[in-house]
């Protein structure tokens, strides 16, 4: 999905550290890192001998802290930090996150990357018994049912919010004495744990961040476990046995970052086997394979080694352009696409080309690299997509709610090629993406949630089930 125009928006990022002189700089690092999880805001809160301190605001990391003086206030030696994309709350300051809850007795800071299915009923009743929100994000919900918890222990109290919130979610808390990491009983959302050379402890959305401050990966937090760091070190919990592993698909094809590993499984070996397979179902003879810039590059390579058929850059991108998805319109999503990639006329000229995409939303950015690729002389463009044709929404933290958002859901193959303008268009099975994948979990799908494909959620839909229903009605 790497230039796509469209509605699907990357759900967050999460990094925190505890134990560590400089706290500040290590969370910024790692959040420079998960950028590409989320360019609307960023923000960070410190612990400096008990006292919470932090600063947040809307664009991009670098943006956000331009001015030295905005991250050496955030003093202390441990941190969490946060970089948003909106999924749930518009697109404002307030709901920018790390969120700081300043109480009469306690400090509270919470990231939460995802999505909650039940948080509007929630809320309701929340508000109807008197609290009062900060925000328009659903990620505000967690800390009014810990306060609100007759637990005796705030322990206690993290374990009871967190099995009345449903969806997907990966929590970090900071108070005044600890760090808390939570996943839900799925494990929509990756959450992983590192330990630095002097023994702090780090904990990311993705490996790739703890790569980048120097942290050995310790483990994985698993679905319905919550996780303590402390100056006594890391503690491990559960708040419910209910689980099933049901990570999404979509952080191999496209969220994560390559170098990540998600449950084990490197993101870039996982991209390379989709290109592999998807050539063994659909291979068509060609002059050359070509990838869409960036994500995808690693689907052409595995295509072009499987196929035989050179690998070429016939496409370039401009790499101080933004993700097009996170542009905040669609009027600026597709400026963004022009902006963002040109042919290699020299390369493809009178070529016969395989054009591998990751995926496929409305189909719009599709249209227009082939219309580059063929005002560039191309012969003949056969898009070949690593994946299978997204027809379902997401509810768990991707921000499309709609079918009527998506191609797949209302056109055939057929219909979408002809639309796009290629000359011929096949998209990866479902089998083959789970094998490229290779989880083997032993869980529906080897432990992928592949909603999008099919509709099979792995829960309940909640607040969201009415609305799914009849637009799922409305589409037939």
């Amino acid at each position: 999905m790497s230039n796509e125009v469209r509605s699907l928006n990357e759900e967050c990022g999460v990094f925190g550290v505890w134990g560590h002189e400089d706290a500040n700089q290590i969370t910024y690092f790692g959040l420079h890192s998960l950028q590409h999880r989320g360019q609307e805001g960023a923000g960070i809160i410190s612990n400096d001998e008990g006292k919470l301190i932090g600063y947040r605001g809307l664009g991009l990391l670098s943006d956000v802290f331009r001015k030295p003086e905005k991250i050496k206030k955030l003093t202390g030696n441990a941190a969490i930090g946060h970089v948003r994309y909106a999924t749930a709350g518009s697109n404002g300051i307030d709901n920018i996150q790390p969120f700081l809850f300043d109480f009469y007795d306690a400090q509270f800071a919470l990231a939460h990357n995802g999505n909650l299915t039940n948080a509007t009923t929630l809320r309701n009743e929340l508000e109807q018994d008197g609290a009062i929100f900060k925000s328009s994000s659903d990620s505000e919900v967690l800390m009014h049912l810990i306060r609100r918890s007759d637990a005796d222990t705030l322990h206690e109290q993290v374990k009871e919010a967190l099995n009345q919130v449903r969806g997907g979610f990966a929590y970090l808390l900071m108070t005044s004495d600890c760090m808390i990491a939570a996943l839900d009983p799925n494990g929509f959302r990756p959450l992983s744990i590192g330990q630095m050379v002097n023994g702090a402890y780090v904990v990311a959305s993705e490996t790739c961040a703890l790569d980048s401050v120097g942290a050995t990966f310790v483990r994985d937090v698993n679905p319905g476990e919550i996780v303590t760091i402390s100056n006594q070190g890391l503690s491990i919990d559960v708040y419910t046995t209910d689980t099933k592993m049901a990570i999404c698909s979509m952080e191999y094809i496209y969220f994560a970052r390559p170098d990540s590993d998600i449950c084990g499984i490197n993101v870039h070996s996982a991209r390379k086997r989709m290109g592999r397979q998807l050539a063994r179902e659909t291979n068509i003879a060609a002059d050359m394979v070509i990838g869409v810039p960036n994500s995808s590059l690693f689907a052409a390579s595995g295509y072009a080694e499987e196929s035989g058929i050179p690998y070429e850059m016939g496409l370039v991108k401009n790499q101080y352009v933004a993700r097009t998805f996170i542009q905040p319109t669609q009027a600026l999503r597709e400026q963004g696409v022009r902006m963002k990639l040109s042919a290699v006329k020299s390369v493809v000229r009178g070529k016969k080309i395989i054009l591998v995409d990751d995926s496929i939303v409305r189909g719009t950015t599709s249209k227009h690299i082939v219309r580059l690729l063929k005002a560039a002389g191309a012969a003949e463009v056969h898009l070949r997509i690593a994946s299978p044709p997204l027809k379902y929404p997401c509810f768990y933290g991707i921000d499309i709610q709609k079918q009527s958002e998506l191609i797949a859901a209302h056109k055939s193959v057929e219909e979408m090629r002809a639309i796009i303008g290629v000359d011929s268009l096949s998209f990866l099975s479902e089998s083959g993406l789970i094998d490229s994948i290779g989880l083997n979990l032993d869980a529906p799908y080897s432990g992928l949630c592949m909603a999008y494909f099919n509709g099979d959620y792995p829960t309940p839909l909640y607040d969201y089930e009415t609305e799914y229903l009849a637009n799922l009605t409305a589409e037939k």
